[in-house]
């Protein structure tokens, strides 16, 4: 039976050239834009506080509190606004049919610098991540996410693109019921060429000389192929800087390879596999609830945890035990990217301190350990002592 002219085909080819005219526009928006925001020298600084669901509003009022504390003067003065969003709640954004309803849109748009909470994403359907959505419409391109074992003498720094690959069309696949279904992936130049130079320029600006280009270019030979080509391009451009490129998964076996990850400094990789390696790389630093992450546009850029929304401690009635430190680093990010390096640091000793040797203060997740609101305390006090 042949297939050419049956509705299935045709409705499939007509979707696949509305969603390439889409990508080819993305293209044409990208390569117009010229403009950058120095967030470290804006006069006043708006900061959207977005609880999400689950856990989130717990552990970003945590968070806020936080900043509050550590920049009381500046608040006062007038220069730090907090803005509180509310409106990311998987209830609100099923009942508007949207990843992220229009008001709530609107309303980020304001606020340059955001500080998100895990939101929950429907499994199947067509709805999309809150997530993905926020960083599309920001284009918050680059997800930055740290991880730092001293003791192991790990010290990575993970550059994820984050608004191409698999997750930018992951809910706009075709199904064929009964049949097959496929979804689709994307790389374009200049979304690879932007990732890629701002991991280089990290590894520059702070001393580094070895960065890992993760693909599966082997497999993936037009999408992969390509930000593998571009990166070794760019690469060139930073002569003492050493390039590797790893298949993604040689990569995770690497991480766990204690005789060669200490060598690894900076990696830069597409989307999904960034995703799934950086909760790996989590894990070794103690669990996502570590780990927190930036996501950095030219205009905005958005600070959160790297977990979700944890239904399952809200239904048993621990969310007040949630463990914030994964916004408490989300926070030191935020921190360093407005110009306040000096608290930054004091606040990534603090975590330091409250987490690896004082540990006066233990959340296990459940009533048996410290609540949120005592772990914020205790890591206040001690920035309070290390700023005295």
């Amino acid at each position: 039976m042949g297939y050419e002219n049956t509705p299935a085909v045709e409705a499939a080819v007509e979707h696949f050239k509305n969603l390439l005219c889409d990508q080819l526009e993305r293209c044409d928006k990208m390569a117009a834009d010229k403009d950058k925001v120095d967030f470290a020298k804006m006069p006043e600084i708006r900061i959207g506080i977005c609880g999400g669901d689950g856990i989130g509003p717990i552990i970003s009022k945590e968070a806020e509190r936080l900043l509050h504390f550590m920049l009381e003067d500046d608040v006062a003065a007038g220069k730090i606004k907090f803005v509180d969003i509310d409106g990311l709640t998987i209830e609100n954004r099923l009942a508007c049919g949207k990843a992220i309803p229009d008001d709530v849109l609107a309303l980020l748009k304001t606020c340059p610098v955001i500080l998100k909470g895990p939101t929950t994403t429907p499994t199947g359907g067509t709805m999309e991540s809150a997530n993905v959505a926020m960083r599309r419409e920001l284009d918050l391109y680059a997800n930055v996410r740290p991880v730092c074992v001293p003791s192991e003498g790990i010290d990575w720094i993970f550059y994820r693109e984050n608004t191409e690959g698999e997750y930018v069309l992951g809910s706009k696949g075709i199904e064929v019921p009964d049949k097959l279904a496929f979804d689709f992936k994307v790389t374009t130049d200049l979304g690879t060429k932007r990732i890629v130079r701002a991991a280089f320029e990290y590894a520059k600006n702070n001393g580094k000389t070895n960065v890992a280009i993760v693909t599966k270019a082997n497999i993936m030979k037009k999408t992969d192929g390509k930000f593998s080509k571009i990166a070794h391009e760019i690469a060139a451009e930073y002569p003492g800087i050493e390039a590797e490129e790893w298949f993604i998964d040689i990569m995770t076996a690497n991480l766990i390879n204690t005789e060669k990850r200490s060598k690894f400094q900076v990696v830069v990789l597409p989307n999904l596999y960034g995703d799934i390696i950086t909760d790996e790389a989590a894990q070794i630093q103690g669990g996502v609830g570590t780990a927190g992450s930036a996501n950095i546009g030219d205009h905005y850029a958005m600070f959160e945890a790297i977990h979700g929304s944890a239904p399952r401690m809200i239904e048993r009635g621990d969310g007040a035990y949630a463990n914030p430190a994964s916004m408490f680093k989300a926070t030191e990010m935020l921190l360093r990217h407005i110009g306040y390096s000096d608290k930054a640091d004091i606040l990534a000793k603090a975590m330091n301190i409250c987490l690896e040797t004082e540990k006066k203060v233990v959340i296990t997740g459940r009533k048996d350990g410290a609540s949120c609101e005592e772990f914020g305390n205790y890591v206040m006090e001690t920035v309070k002592s290390l700023e005295k």
